[in-house]
């Protein structure tokens, strides 16, 4: 996609991934929506923006539609979308919580999901999605069982909206590593198993740039590599 004149709504732009991804668009010539749940931290990115920051509540699904509502109404339509929130949880399996385990889903599978159908219905022909996953989707790990499951459950839900629209618009199915974003310190429940080193944020933002502008589908991580791969 030509990004110059670009119209982006960056949900998660209070996050470190969202932010940064948000400002690089910006640099790229796009015009950019930033929303988010941090006020703070929203309001400097839609400074740079240039737009009005809009707070979202991910598990609202009424929420998801007004912000994409009023993103559209700001740029006058919509030529892309990026999520990237979510929150983790740790436990065993059998031993976490319910409402934990909803709650899970709810921040990262359902409102996704919400969001990218209420953009569908924007999104001009030849625009995008991309929306992160994690590298779970691929390696279920022992200690993140519901939380594998709420990015496993939103990555086969990507691909096979992938395969249904790839002749309307593109989806990007973003399932980066572990990320120096300190994500695992706001877990909603128990404590991080042992992880591997971290891979810094800028290295996923300027993947998924690249994904943006090729209209490629999906950002891995190749584990042998021990690098981003772009297809």
């Amino acid at each position: 996609m030509e990004l110059t004149d670009a119209r982006i709504l960056v949900c998660g732009a209070s996050g470190a991934l969202g932010g940064g991804i948000a400002r690089a668009l910006v640099v790229a010539g796009a015009r950019v929506v930033a929303a988010g749940r941090d006020e703070q931290r929203l309001q400097e990115i839609a400074g740079v923006c240039g737009t009005k920051p809009l707070i979202l509540d991910v598990v609202d699904v009424d929420s998801c539609r007004e912000v994409v509502e009023e993103a559209a109404t700001a740029l006058g339509g919509l030529d892309g979308l990026v999520v990237t929130v979510g929150a983790p949880a740790f436990g065993n399996a059998l031993d976490l919580d319910a409402a934990v385990t909803e709650e899970l889903f709810a921040v990262n599978t359902l409102g996704p999901m919400a969001l990218v159908r209420a953009v569908a219905e924007r999104l001009d022909d030849g625009g995008f999605v991309a929306v992160f996953s994690a590298i779970l989707a691929d390696q279920p790990a022992a200690g993140m069982a519901d939380y594998s499951a709420a990015k496993s459950a939103l990555s086969a839900w990507l691909r096979v909206l992938h395969r249904e629209e790839r002749r309307r618009f593109t989806v990007i199915d973003v399932r980066p590593p572990h990320l120096d974003t300190g994500l695992e310190t706001r877990a909603l429940a128990g404590e991080a198993p042992r992880l591997p080193d971290p891979v810094p944020a800028g290295d996923v933002v300027q993947a998924v740039m690249r994904a943006i502008r090729e209209d490629r589908h999906e950002v891995t991580w190749d584990v042998r590599e021990k690098s981003l791969v772009v297809r």
